[in-house]
């Protein structure tokens, strides 16, 4: 079997789940995908370019809460590790974020639905008090939390989780502590790192130009460059995505995505729905 590419997909049988941090609420928990059974969840066009947005400079911050903002930072996420993980999907056209239960942020926000780039708007949940939701929410700084109504979301669940480690340069899938997928990638270089947390998929897309530098699919991944405020347009979020250049993989080559081979990106993409957990490690 090849080492640097395992996919061992087979054998992961249905199962109920119980409740938890990161598992909130019973529900069937869903073994890996064919490609064709995500299709209607992939974007089509380019990710990075057609991003926009004002945020501040981001940090990677110990877990606490900002007083100005409202806005949390999460901790870890395991281990040990669920084998299933909840995610809140925005049914509201604003949900309004609250700093506590019933307690709104000072800056009143809320969050559009659809995203200011356009996108559902999703989040993954890491603690449930009655009716509120603690979700981690894709915005700076990294790892971003705020609490949110029930009655804003419906509530599903994501098998899997995606460990990315940098100096191994290598990308593992996990169902629990079971590994099912791994590849090796190509990070951010030393002046524009990968940042590190635990952040998790919040768009998936398939570029218009399969040959370009983006290559077959783009798993946008709710992690902030801490280098860059902006990039192509965008707002230095960073993806996990495919190359033109896939001699490059293995070596520390991009500016702050995770780089994957065209066949290793698409064999990823029925593996990381909306919500997967990513949790970047040096």
């Amino acid at each position: 079997m090849d080492l640097t590419r395992r996919r061992l997909m087979s054998g992961l049988a249905a199962s109920a789940v119980g409740a938890g941090v990161l598992g909130v609420g019973a529900a069937t928990l869903r073994g890996p995908r064919n490609i064709d059974a995500v299709a209607g969840a992939i974007e089509a066009g380019p990710l990075e370019g057609e991003l926009s947005g004002a945020w501040p400079t981001t940090t990677t911050l110990l877990p606490g809460l900002d007083p100005a903002t409202g806005i949390g930072v999460s901790g870890p996420i395991g281990p040990p590790w669920p084998t299933s993980f909840t995610v809140a999907d925005a049914i509201s056209p604003e949900v309004p974020i609250y700093s506590a239960p019933g307690v709104r942020v000072p800056t009143a926000r809320t969050l559009p639905h659809p995203t200011v780039e356009g996108y559902r708007l999703v989040m993954l949940v890491r603690e449930k008090q009655g009716d509120w939701l603690q979700v981690q929410i894709n915005t700076r700084p990294n790892g971003a939390t705020a609490w949110i109504r029930h009655s804003d979301v419906t509530l599903r669940t994501v098998p899997n989780h995606i460990l990315v480690e940098l100096e191994a340069k290598r990308l593992q899938v996990f169902h629990g502590s079971k590994a099912i997928f791994e590849a090796p990638i190509a990070p951010g270089k030393a002046s524009t790192p990968t940042p590190l947390g635990a952040f998790y998929v919040d768009i998936l897309t398939r570029p218009t130009n399969q040959n370009g530098p983006y290559g077959a699919y783009q798993i946008s991944v709710t992690g902030f460059s801490e280098v860059y405020d902006s990039f192509g347009g965008g707002n230095g979020q960073i993806a996990i995505h495919g190359t033109n250049r896939p001699s490059l993989i293995g070596k520390p080559a991009s500016n702050g995505c995770v780089r994957m081979t065209n066949e290793d990106v698409s064999a990823l993409i029925p593996l990381a729905e909306r919500g997967t957990p990513v949790v970047i490690v040096a």
